[in-house]
């Protein structure tokens, strides 16, 4: 995979990663309940359901390509809808949601069980990885690329939850969060419909 395209996907994966949701809901949750360890526990856990889901839909998306381009077609555009309904989502949340999350007592334990569930609990990350991922899936992909892509979705993804963790168990950072939260939602909502129309558009090539 030239350099360049990797590039592009985890620009793509990391936009995915930092819409506000249920993830970073979940995360917040058990970092200001428990502390650090909980957070980064949450999110290494929610990462490994992630990259579950993208595994199951890199190894999908070929074969979809290959036998059905029509139908791929389909399920692309309905990705499409779904990431700009996000972002409409995002727009009009306004101060409100997810980062005003109160902290309830939790342990490591609970963090990781809760972690994978939120993750393999959400179907919808499916038809968010079919929309994200068949801008670089092919027909004739190697399987080392393939394990490519799962692997840059399932790091960054774990990587910014392991941030926002690291991040929250000072507490300056969520107050600050939490007077800022229209303006995170505005710049993660625009970022959404953007990718929405950029799939739309058709997938990301190099000559």
């Amino acid at each position: 995979m030239p350099f360049s395209l990797w590039l592009s996907l985890a620009a793509i994966c990391a936009m995915g990663a930092m819409s506000p949701g249920p993830s970073l809901a979940l995360v917040l949750k058990h970092t200001l309940g428990g502390g650090r360890l909980p957070g980064i526990t949450a999110a290494v856990f929610h990462a490994a359901g992630v990259g579950f889901y993208a595994l199951l839909t890199v190894w999908g998306l070929g074969a979809l390509i290959t036998r059905s381009p029509d139908v791929f077609q389909l399920i692309t555009w309905t990705g499409a809808s779904y990431l700009a309904w996000l972002g409409i989502k995002a727009l009009r949340a306004g101060r409100a949601g997810v980062m005003n999350q109160q902290g309830v007592a939790t342990t490591s334990r609970q963090a990781a069980r809760e972690g994978v569930l939120v993750a393999l609990g959400n179907p919808k990350l499916i038809i968010f990885f079919v929309a994200l991922l068949s801008q670089f899936v092919t027909p004739g992909m190697s399987i080392m690329a393939k394990m490519i892509v799962v692997l840059t979705a399932m790091l960054i993804d774990g990587g910014w939850y392991v941030l926002v963790a690291v991040g929250l168990s000072h507490s300056r950072v969520l107050p600050w969060l939490q007077r800022h939260a229209h303006w995170v939602n505005r710049l993660t909502g625009v970022l959404l419909i953007a990718l929405a129309l950029r799939v739309v558009a058709g997938p990301i090539t190099f000559g």
